[in-house]
């Protein structure tokens, strides 16, 4: 194994030629991507293109049939279970509902990581959590359930839960769904100000246009399992591509059809085909 760990100038995360498919139903084909450290890179398309299913690969959940996942020098696709864990205690992910355990208060959540993957004390676990929260601005609601707070309030805890072990990679799963524009703006700036703070790299997956590439360094867009384009906010915004343009202008005339294609023996037993 490479320890590529000591040079700043390979990415943190490199995805090269990644294939993945469900049975007969391809959702990645040879897909290439590089996360540079300390930038914020989408991954747009729309809804199925593929988009959570990377970060799924990148986290181990999923296992890709082809190609490589280069985690600072750690070969993912071919790492065992205890590798893979030790991999992951240095990625956060903040789920596209924030997943909080209900049944705990704002605190238990945030302290949930530290608790169960560090031997700390509980007066400095106390400390960190505290400190988290107040970066997210919810110190005052430490106490309080998820129940009791707004649905933006949630997911910024559960962005303080994603950070407590200050993780060298975060990966947001649509963050701004179901949000209002203010919480919206505010987890927007939090994506932000928190990777440069930490020095990490971020990796936010979205359809929002706007928010997205206000934080972004660079965009990659999934359309048909592949990446179909990539740049700069600025470049893509000047991009003539159609897919691009259908995407950015929110407009039903371009390559992305409105109808799912169905799959060959189901559409035939149906005669469809």
């Amino acid at each position: 194994m490479t320890n590529t760990a000591l040079n700043p100038s390979r990415p943190l995360l490199e995805l090269s030629q990644v294939s993945f498919a469900y049975d007969e139903r391809v959702i990645l084909r040879d897909v290439s991507m590089h996360f540079p450290r300390g930038k914020v890179v989408a991954v747009m398309g729309g809804s199925g293109s593929g988009k959570t299913t990377i970060l799924r690969l990148i986290g181990g959940l999923l296992k890709a049939q082809h190609g490589s996942i280069q985690f600072d020098g750690i070969a993912l696709h071919e790492a065992g279970r205890e590798t893979w864990m030790q991999a992951r205690r240095r990625m956060g992910l903040l789920f596209q509902f924030g997943a909080l355990f209900t049944d705990l208060s704002c605190f238990d959540n945030v302290a949930f990581p530290l608790r169960e993957h560090t031997s700390l004390p509980e007066d400095l676990i106390r400390d960190l959590v505290l400190m988290k929260l107040h970066a997210v601005g919810l110190r005052g609601a430490s106490h309080l359930k998820p129940a009791e707070i707004s649905g933006g309030m949630a997911r910024r805890v559960a962005l303080a839960r994603a950070i407590a072990l200050d993780p060298q990679l975060i990966m947001y799963d649509e963050p701004f769904a179901g949000l209002d524009p203010i919480s919206m703006g505010i987890t927007a700036n939090l994506i932000r100000r928190l990777n440069d703070a930490l020095g990490a790299t971020s990796i936010v997956v979205s359809h929002d246009v706007h928010e997205t590439f206000l934080i972004s360094d660079f965009v990659y867009f999934i359309a048909n399992g592949k990446v179909a384009a990539q740049g700069s906010p600025d470049e893509l915004r000047a991009s003539s591509d159609p897919f691009v343009r259908q995407f950015i202008d929110a407009t039903h005339e371009g390559p992305v059809g409105f109808h799912m294609p169905a799959a060959r023996t189901y559409a035939s037993d149906l005669g469809l085909q």
